[in-house]
């Protein structure tokens, strides 16, 4: 895919984990197709990228990490999720929540969840409830006392990875607050039959049932200073980066086989190029205000978490855009089982469906933006 060089530039000593990341990529293409059609969680795939080195990487250096910088996880997110969305996206809330539970935890906590990490541990997140929708950082689930903390029974949806889960970063609600926890695995927690998706099927996002697990006060989290920056909500906007460029890629190789009598190309068709050329646009625009969230993130500057809804408001779009263009594009043979484009497809509506979903960050966008004072 044609590309243009970016102002936000990994760090040089990083670029070492690009490489991994690409190699990495590289297993994963092989094993989407399959992974779709199964619905199986890949778990081999994330064994692989735990063993790359690459979760404990962006743990702080205080805990055995390299404090890998969020310029590397926007790059890393969208490689990933260019060749396997399913697995990035399972990845990033793995990494996204270890990654919490090291930073807000107290000290002794945070080595405890750093150390299951060095070792291969798994995590996830735990924050959407029923009836919860986009107000997951807003738990509705009271919990009772209990000896030395609380007690949870309740139900957790879309919990991506749950199945391979060792520890969950969760929330509730405690004495009329936010409390935020690290738990271990337990007896306590449940699966219900699982509901398939129709996209990014591999993720096996999963409904948790808690029964009286027991949330130790000891556990609990500490409330984010304003200037951290969650590396879930500044990577989400990559996951619909790289479907959208896998969009582009499939668009391009369906538009430049010859076909016909007149041995044509659509590639050389005007309106194929003019629709190409502003998606293009519009992808490089969605990938330029995720490096700037990244860029953000980095500086520590509160404004990165306004930016990463932005960011993935208008990458949510992209992806669905180029997807149905890929469709289009593709004809009748796009729509077969066989071909990349049904499933490439399908993923792209995912994004904009996860919270802050596209409707809800529209809403807060465009607050901001007429809320501000207009020039005399």
């Amino acid at each position: 895919m044609l590309t243009r060089p970016s102002p936000v530039q990994v760090p040089e000593h990083e670029l070492a984990w690009i490489e991994t990341a690409t190699a990495l990529a590289a297993r994963l293409s092989r094993e989407v197709a399959a992974d779709d059609v199964s619905g199986e969680l890949p778990a081999d795939g994330l064994r692989a990228i735990s063993a790359s080195g690459l979760d404990v990487a962006f743990l702080p250096k205080e805990f055995g990490g390299e404090t890998l910088s969020y310029a590397a996880l926007a790059q890393v997110v969208r490689i990933l999720a260019a060749a396997h969305p399913a697995a990035a996206a399972v990845w990033l809330m793995h990494i996204g929540a270890a990654h919490a539970l090291v930073t807000l935890s107290t000290p002794s906590n945070a080595e405890f969840f750093a150390e299951r990490l060095r070792s291969g541990a798994r995590f996830s997140n735990a924050l959407s409830e029923p009836a919860g929708g986009n107000f997951f950082l807003s738990s509705q689930q009271d919990v009772e006392p209990a000896d030395g903390g609380w007690t949870l029974s309740g139900r957790k949806l879309f919990v991506s990875g749950a199945e391979i889960a060792d520890h969950v970063f969760l929330n509730v609600r405690v004495d009329g607050t936010p409390g935020f926890f690290g738990v271990d695995r337990d007896d306590t927690f449940s699966l219900p039959e699982f509901d398939q998706t129709i996209g990014m099927r591999a993720t096996r996002s999963r409904t948790i049932v808690f029964d009286g697990t027991h949330l130790p006060a000891s556990r609990r989290c500490g409330i984010p200073p304003a200037d951290y920056a969650n590396l879930i909500t500044v990577g989400f906007a990559s996951l619909s980066i790289g479907i959208a460029e896998s969009a582009i890629d499939a668009l391009t190789a369906s538009a430049s086989v010859a076909k016909g009598p007149a041995a044509e190309r659509l590639a050389d068709a005007p309106w194929v190029k003019s629709e190409t050329a502003m998606v293009w646009a519009e992808l490089r625009a969605a990938r330029l205000l995720a490096e700037q969230t990244a860029w953000l993130a980095d500086r520590r500057d509160p404004q990165a978490m306004a930016a990463a809804t932005e960011a993935k408001m208008l990458a949510n779009e992209v992806a669905k855009k180029a997807a149905a263009l890929a469709l289009k594009v593709g004809g009748g043979s796009a729509f077969l089982a066989r071909s990349p484009i049904q499933r490439i497809f399908r993923d792209a509506q995912a994004g904009a469906l996860m919270a802050y979903s596209v409707p809800f960050s529209q809403e807060i966008v465009g607050g901001w933006v007429l809320s501000e004072p207009v020039p005399s």
